[in-house]
């Protein structure tokens, strides 16, 4: 493995107020896209220059299966409300931690940094922030929220409640779960590519910013420099 990839693993990026990435392993890197394209021909690696342009060739002209052939497993821990929009993606393995084995924590709740308004033209997304004096009151309601429901949530488990029926206390989309999750290269940048766009919800963003600039900026950078050459550019 090269020192670079070495150097991640493990390392844990933080996210949102909680919530962080953590790479956890990884298969593969620049060369075994290059090398696995040369495989039709039974060819090897001709040296820095003409790989990175056989790299950049794949990804200009959308020869995806190379990409495959890297894979990336990471540890995140994010709010269930950017959860609902990662799981949509179905080319990911997942595993996920269970409120039915494991007792959330009483600081297991995501609290944003700001209230964003909601987008005039879109009516899935949202679009800057919301400056009112009711801001910090929404702020203040929403934590006693999290209290009550978190104090509820334990009565329920020191009456005898099963874990599985007391988490319905909680505030559901707020609570913050911990996932191990794979996938390869190529549906890394596809997933990327579209949680990384502006309309995409504020709270993916983060994460997919952070997995690609900490590390796969890092672990593959012919293909992110491809990338952004290719793919990002063709969108803006």
């Amino acid at each position: 493995m090269d020192n670079s990839i070495q150097t991640l693993i493990n390392q844990r990026f933080p996210v949102l107020d909680k919530g962080f990435v953590e790479l956890q392993d990884m298969m593969g890197d620049d060369l075994a896209i290059v090398n696995a394209a040369r495989v039709s021909f039974l060819g090897e690696s001709k040296g820095p220059e003409r790989d990175k342009k056989l790299l950049f060739y794949l990804m200009q002209h959308r020869h995806t299966s190379p990409f495959e052939m890297v894979e990336f497993k990471f540890r995140v821990r994010a709010p269930l409300v950017v959860w609902w929009q990662w799981v949509r993606h179905r080319t990911w393995h997942m595993n996920a931690q269970s409120g039915r084995y494991t007792p959330f924590e009483e600081e297991d709740f995501y609290l944003p940094a700001v209230w964003r308004q909601q987008a005039r033209d879109n009516k899935q997304a949202s679009e800057g922030e919301l400056y009112t004096p009711d801001s910090d009151k929404l702020t203040v309601l929403l934590e006693e929220h999290y209290t009550r429901g978190y104090a509820l949530y334990q009565q329920a488990l020191a009456a005898g409640v099963a874990r599985e029926q007391a988490r319905l206390f909680l505030p559901g989309f707020s609570v913050y779960y911990t996932w191990v999750t794979k996938v390869d290269a190529h549906n890394l940048l596809h997933f990327l590519r579209l949680r990384m766009a502006d309309d995409a919800q504020w709270e993916i963003r983060q994460y997919a910013q952070t997995i690609y600039q900490k590390v796969v900026k890092t672990a593959l950078p012919w293909t992110a420099e491809a990338f952004e050459t290719f793919i990002l550019k063709s969108d803006s």
